[in-house]
């Protein structure tokens, strides 16, 4: 196919503006599905990605258009938009030469709009405004066109659109053929694919779904991945229309699928380049793994579950290149997971597809990230967890990481924002006016201090129009010691975390309270403990469920009524001693929440 004919464009926004369903409403207008087929939001197949409104795994859709006589290509490449799932919106923007800038009318320009359209400026591709959601009765369409204008696009440029009804988007798909450029056409003769994404199939391995930079894929042709040195013959050819079209080849500018037989996912990673058996060109720039930031452990519930777990957690593993998982074992808890995601949403939504997918329930335990460790042998020993934290006499020095972190914010909610920073042991860098209602503010952050709940409390106390971007810088030396967490004398490996030495009794004395509340009331007294080693640094008791063994007695001897609350008395005792606490799973969670 002729390179002038094909328009590859993503769909870039904040979370719900309304890009799955406009992406419904450009799939149903260029004829790809027909009507009586089309269901909501059919980019989005996970259960979870239809009911928490957001798109977890990208996909790739071809889709025939014909003006003015000539038929085009036309490729939507589909974007995630949380925060944790960045590193995905840019390598599909890497993928293509323009992107729809998509706007609610009725919220306007968001902080996470700005953090996207950032990226999409640093890809160099050609951005159309598109103001979404007119047809609603709160759209401020004009307001919204000048948020636009001050962020520097010109007023015709401006597209308006309805996912819902339909409104706008032949005009959209006009001026996507219009205003986005055709792929250029590579000097190089030798064949390189940029993989933007991939899943696994039983049948034929791992599926790279590519963008052809330059040279032609057969459906015959012998294929090498440039980073990862794997080797492999083409199983399929084609690409999602959006049932899956095998081809003959795809050639420079398309994009598509190739089912490459390999069977570990970790052999086709994002961003990497694929090329011909004999060919050695430039792979495409760029590249970088995704790098699990935030770690926590999965156990189950019922401890002959492992092997179920093991089962569910490597297949989840064939789909998603940035989860990691290896086996841990500690002594309370049995065999479970440590495993690794690129941030607590992450987390969240593969632990609710183990319980919900796999119907296995489990145990999570509180969030960490990864500390270097300089042992009194000067060797580095990596820590995700704080059972892996070894006796204070063999540490020389902790490092932890540090990211650089962008608030995008409007002016009235500054000063709240730094507030929140401060108290999060960031370091001040930069601010600048992004346009007339919004500021950036930049911030050296703690990794840890980021992870746990910042994003959430951010929301909170600038109602909703804050938002983040971040990176990860370095590791900076640190002073942390693990504290101990004991529940009727206990110790609760999953409840242990690695803290701050000079915050230590506040954060013992908040987690203790935080438990106090959570764990529901025995039968007997509870105690509740906060220890670095042998010293406790905070204490409490859950009293209690007292039950009124006289009630039934009236009147007569009082012996009576003693021997009875005698007799309780030993129980309780006894209890204390034998009794179990059992702790709700949602604990482990709510206890990091701040």
């Amino acid at each position: 196919m002729k390179t002038a004919v094909i328009r590859n464009f993503s769909i870039i926004a904040h979370i719900d503006h309304g890009k799955s369903t406009l992406a419904d409403r450009i799939i149903e207008l260029t004829g790809s599905v027909r009507k009586e087929k089309m269901e909501e939001q059919l980019l989005d197949s996970m259960d979870l990605e239809k009911e928490r409104g957001i798109t977890i795994k990208l996909k790739a859709i071809r889709m025939p258009y014909i003006l003015d006589g000539v038929e085009y290509q036309l490729n939507l490449i589909d974007t995630p938009g949380h925060v944790d799932f960045g590193y995905e919106v840019s390598r599909s923007l890497a993928a293509c030469e323009g992107a729809l800038l998509l706007v609610d009318a009725s919220q306007g320009v968001e902080a996470q709009t700005i953090a996207n359209l950032e990226k999409a400026k640093q890809e160099n591709i050609k951005i159309i405004p598109v103001i979404n959601k007119i047809d609603l009765p709160s759209a401020r369409v004009d307001e919204t066109a000048l948020q636009l204008i001050e962020l520097g696009f010109e007023e015709n440029d401006i597209c308006y659109t309805s996912g819902k009804t339909g409104d706008g988007v032949d005009d959209l798909l006009k001026k996507i053929i219009l205003k986005i450029p055709a792929p250029k056409v590579s000097d190089t003769e030798d064949t390189t694919a940029l993989v933007f994404d991939s899943a696994y199939d039983d049948y034929r391995g791992v599926v790279a779904f590519v963008r052809v930079f330059s040279g032609i894929i057969k459906s015959d042709s012998y294929i090498r991945l440039m980073a990862s040195r794997a080797k492999s013959r083409v199983v399929d050819l084609g690409y999602l229309n959006p049932t899956e079209k095998l081809v003959k080849e795809l050639s420079s500018g398309e994009v598509g699928f190739v089912a490459t037989g390999l069977k570990d996912i970790v052999d086709v990673r994002v961003g990497d380049t694929i090329t011909l058996l004999n060919q050695e060109p430039e792979p495409i720039q760029g590249y970088k793994e995704p790098v699990p930031v935030v770690f926590l452990s999965i156990y189950p519930v019922d401890s002959s579950d492992y092997l179920d777990l093991r089962a569910a957690v490597e297949k989840l593993r064939l789909n998603d290149a940035a989860f990691s998982f290896d086996p841990e074992n500690i002594g309370s808890m049995g065999k479970g997971f440590r495993c690794g995601f690129l941030g607590l949403l992450h987390a969240d939504i593969i632990c609710e597809r183990i319980t919900r997918e796999f119907n296995i329930e489990i145990i999570t335990t509180t969030p960490s990230v990864r500390y270097l460790l300089v042992n009194t042998k000067d060797e580095i020993v990596d820590i995700k967890s704080p059972v892996e934290f070894p006796d204070p006499t063999y540490i020389k020095e902790v490092q932890e990481p540090w990211a650089l972190l962008d608030i995008y914010v409007t002016p009235t909610y500054m000063s709240v924002c730094m507030d929140l920073c401060k108290s999060r042991r960031a370091i001040f860098v930069d601010s600048k006016q992004v346009d007339s209602q919004r500021m950036k503010i930049t911030y050296e952050i703690p990794l840890i201090e980021l992870i746990i709940d910042f994003f959430d409390k951010l929301k909170s106390i600038t109602s909703g129009y804050g938002s983040i971007d971040y990176k990860l810088t370095d590791y900076r030396a640190t002073d942390v010691v693990k504290m101990d967490i004991l529940v009727a004398g206990d110790e609760v490996a999953p409840l242990a975390q690695l803290v701050q030495r000079s915050i230590v009794a506040d954060e013992g004395k908040r987690i203790i309270a935080k438990l106090k509340d959570l764990i529901p009331r025995q039968q007997f007294k509870v105690s509740l403990q906060a220890s670095v080693g042998a010293k406790i640094y905070a204490r409490d008791d859950i009293s209690p469920v007292r039950k009124d063994v006289t009630g039934y007695l009236y009147g007569g001897d009082i012996t009576r009524k003693m021997k009875l609350l005698e007799k309780q008395k030993k129980g309780k005792s006894r209890m204390r001693k034998f009794g179990k606490v059992e702790i709700p799973q949602d604990v482990f969670w709510k206890v990091m929440q701040k």
